[in-house]
């Protein structure tokens, strides 16, 4: 028999009601497992026994997420649920799991990777999620490119097709957890491994131009870029970007720019999936610095001042996905999931179009779709080598291999 995955929609200020609501939605016998998404302003022990005494035994995985979009519905609230439902040998995951990143991003998704490996062949598809935040106060991320540099080494020689994205229970970064093993936990990143007979197409949806010429890092520790062309990096973004100095907060700074390295030729015509973007997650005037999301950039690297185009974004949402459906079997789709990042909900990037209705609209195939807000997302960029992205939406169809 044929296995099967269903989703699920529910928004209530109730926990339980919001659960029961999926459940009804579903409308199938008991599922093998159950990937759930959970808006942050729901109490994450107060979810997982909503959702055990709903369901009964069912195995869950998933956490928190800044919001949910489905056919049925999307939004950031925080009020929202969205669950997969997977039932049958044939399209249930396995899901392995690390609690150790408060020890080491980089050996965590190590010993992750080699476990990945021990139970994959090649080209198998594996959903990477993690706990995002490692500390909230003061504001600290679980480096997603760390995370991701130990998983490849621990996969070797194996090359698999992996997206994935990181959990937040909002907009603004408050926090983050997962679901896993029957319990709730922090620090931890899971694998779902699918079985050997799913194949994934994806696609990276952007949307940012570059607005300076190359311009290379000078001093940088860590996530912090200290000096751009041996000026400090404020200063130059400011000046590039026509703002008046000192008066850039670190929250407008992330809103409309972005550090981009451009991969392959340099001088190439622009192609906006050349591009690694990192987003600003903080500014610092007295120290006229940036922080970026992520601690992959080095001495010498050289990067350009990317602005956040809203237009482009919707852009490459038409062109993106409308790309995807003509490499797909809309016959032989099991599901479609949708990696957002937060910063793309029109809440935050000021678009007078919501781009998540625009990528349901382009995409409209019939089969389920599930989609979240995301902190980081993760696809295959170059080589099949998987690495984060920053303001992208990573858009995949799960389908029988053929």
């Amino acid at each position: 028999m044929t296995g099967r995955v269903r989703t699920a929609y529910a928004s209530d200020l109730d926990v339980m009601a919001a659960v029961t609501a999926c459940r009804a939605r579903l409308n199938d016998e008991a599922p093998d497992l159950i990937l759930a998404f959970v808006g942050g302003k729901h109490d994450p022990t107060a979810t997982l026994h909503a959702i055990r005494s709903v369901f009964g035994d069912v195995p869950v995985t998933g956490g928190s997420a800044a919001g949910a979009i489905t056919t049925d519905g999307f939004g950031y609230t925080g009020f929202e649920i969205g669950m997969i439902a997977f039932r049958g040998a044939d399209v249930t995951p396995m899901v392995v799991l690390t609690r150790d990143l408060e020890g080491g991003e980089t050996t965590a998704g190590r010993a992750l990777g080699q476990v990945v490996r021990d139970h994959t062949r090649d080209d198998a598809a594996v959903l990477i999620l993690f706990d995002s935040v490692a500390s909230a106060a003061p504001l600290r991320l679980h480096p997603a490119s760390q995370l991701m540099a130990g998983f490849h080494d621990g996969l070797g020689d194996r090359r698999l097709h992996v997206i994935g994205g990181g959990l937040l229970t909002d907009i603004n970064m408050s926090d983050g957890w997962m679901i896993a093993e029957g319990a709730i936990c922090k620090h931890a990143m899971a694998a779902l491994i699918f079985p050997s007979g799913i194949q994934v197409s994806t696609a990276i949806l952007h949307g940012c131009r570059p607005v300076s010429s190359f311009i290379e890092i000078t001093k940088i520790d860590g996530a912090e870029v200290l000096e751009l062309d041996g000026e400090p990096a404020l200063t130059v973004i400011e000046r590039m970007l026509g703002l008046e100095l000192g008066t850039t907060s670190g929250q407008q700074l992330s809103l409309i720019a972005t550090l981009g390295q451009k991969q392959g030729d340099p001088f190439a015509p622009y192609d906006e999936n050349n591009y690694v973007n990192r987003l600003i997650l903080h500014a610092n005037p007295d120290r006229r610095s940036i922080t970026l999301f992520e601690p992959d950039f080095a001495v010498g690297t050289r990067v350009q001042i990317m602005s956040r185009d809203n237009a482009l974004m919707l852009e490459s949402v038409e062109r993106g996905v409308a790309e995807l459906r003509g490499r797909v079997d809309s016959e032989d789709c099991l599901f479609a999931l949708y990696i957002d990042c937060a910063g793309r909900a029109s809440v935050m990037s000021g678009a007078t179009t919501e781009e998540a209705d625009l990528v349901l609209q382009t995409l409209a195939l019939s089969c389920p779709f599930m989609g979240f807000y995301s902190g980081v997302e993760i696809a295959p960029f170059a080589g099949n080598y998987s690495r984060p992205l920053d303001w992208t939406g990573v858009l995949s169809v799960f389908q029988h291999a053929t």
